[in-house]
């Protein structure tokens, strides 16, 4: 099943987490949208700067350090994504309590993982 999903954190440099998550998630035939802090490419995906109304999210995967994801906590709620996924390095409490406030459901693993053992 096709989960459209949102990189947040997204970069062009290969030995970062998030260009590998696109590159997986395009192989499993998700459409894939991406946000990160320069304009680029990767996997055809084209990974944008701005804060982008996206409809029909079904999966925002964070690549943000908590600090970094306060600025986004109003525009992921407003996307209204069915979960959000905090890779390692991005686990945010003050963050888990807003989505449960707003009954989006979230999960603390590693995208590349799930997509590796088909648990996506």
């Amino acid at each position: 099943m096709n989960k459209k999903t949102l990189v947040l954190g997204a970069s062009t440099n290969p030995s970062r987490y998030s260009f590998l998550a696109i590159n997986k998630l395009v192989q499993h035939n998700h459409e894939v949208v991406a946000i990160g802090l320069k304009n680029g490419e990767v996997a055809g995906i084209g990974i944008e700067n701005e804060k982008i109304s996206f409809k029909n999210l079904h999966t925002v995967t964070l690549y943000l350090n908590p600090l970094r994801q306060k600025e986004y906590y109003n525009y992921i709620l407003s996307l209204k994504p069915k979960r959000v996924i905090f890779n390692p390095g991005t686990e945010n409490p003050e963050f888990y309590a807003l989505l449960k406030e707003n009954h989006i459901k979230f999960e603390v693993a590693c995208t590349l993982v799930l997509l590796g053992t088909n648990q996506f």
